[in-house]
């Protein structure tokens, strides 16, 4: 599954590596140390291409740009070397735009799912009562605030990790992170009254998991990528419970894959939902939006 920072890429694996010149201290205002950051990056770009990073020159650049010191930049190309994700290295992903905290341990926000983020944008008003589950660094529901202005934002994920990193982009805008297995995790107050409620949940048949890029596979948390035997256990789980907690008129918006997007559709109708397949080929996404069969109908993008 491709990351956000340096799009799709080859795992980089571990090598040797001694770009880096002993006792380096620059001043950072001065021309040399600008002179020395181009050659840093270049050498740094070298050998990560020779890993396998396709973007070296971009990650070159990022990690240059994040490290304080020069043992810390050696320890973050390490760490990259290793196969550890740019983003969890970094500590941040560009998502929508904006730079979302991203921690060691949580998954990382994909580029795909902002075509979630902007359909969802398309069918929220300002101030809505927005829900997102499964909501891993949080990125999704501050994203959308973001393109809201304001609304009113819960997000929730059943790993401490997870939540603990979404406080970071979301309590700054305002919303609340809650701790806990799906809705269990929502205040009670929410019951009929979430506008929108986003679900990036995993959907990866357990199967297929261990075909998925190292980045992902080793180093982002099972939970949030196994879906269990057909890859839609957890949304189905979705799909379940969300008539108790949207409000008339109210849209439930699942991303899934291109091949499983019947599937999922599929969940929603059992679930009595009606649901609409959106997809953007470009961008390689997919998602389900599911409205109430009383006060909802077709959705128009």
């Amino acid at each position: 599954m491709p990351h956000t920072l340096a799009k799709s890429r080859r795992i980089c694996e571990p090598l040797t590596c001694s770009i880096f010149e002993p006792g380096f201290q620059p001043d950072p205002d001065s021309s040399s140390a600008s002179m020395a950051n181009v050659t840093r990056r270049a050498s740094i770009a070298t050998t990560l291409r020779a890993a396998g990073c396709v973007f070296a020159e971009d990650e070159a650049r990022l990690l240059v740009d994040a490290a304080r010191h020069p043992d810390e930049l050696r320890h973050m190309v390490d760490q990259r070397l290793s196969g550890l994700p740019l983003e969890h290295i970094v500590g941040w992903a560009d998502f929508c735009g904006k730079r979302m905290t991203v921690r060691p341990g949580v998954f990382v926000p994909r580029r795909r799912t902002e075509f979630l983020v902007r359909q969802a944008a398309m069918i929220a008003k300002p101030g809505a009562v927005v829900v997102d589950l499964c909501c891993g660094s949080g990125a999704i529901g501050a994203a959308l605030n973001d393109l809201l202005g304001s609304c009113e934002l819960h997000a929730s994920d059943i790993d401490s990790a997870a939540v603990q990193c979404a406080r970071r982009n979301v309590e700054p805008r305002g919303g609340q992170v809650h701790q806990g297995d799906l809705y269990e995790a929502l205040p009670k107050t929410l019951r009929g009254k979430v506008d929108v409620l986003l679900a990036n949940a995993p959907y990866v048949p357990t199967s297929s998991i261990g075909m998925m890029p190292p980045e992902a596979r080793l180093h982002e948390p099972r939970v949030a990528l196994d879906g269990g035997a057909d890859g839609l256990e957890v949304q189905r789980r979705v799909a379940l419970g969300a008539a108790e907690w949207l409000a008339p008129g109210g849209f439930l918006m699942v991303e899934t894959s291109g091949q499983q997007a019947p599937e999922t559709a599929g969940v929603m109708v059992e679930s009595g939902l009606l649901a609409d397949v959106v997809s953007d080929e470009d961008m390689g996404a997919t998602i389900v939006v599911g409205s109430d069969r009383e006060t909802g109908g077709s959705i128009s993008f």
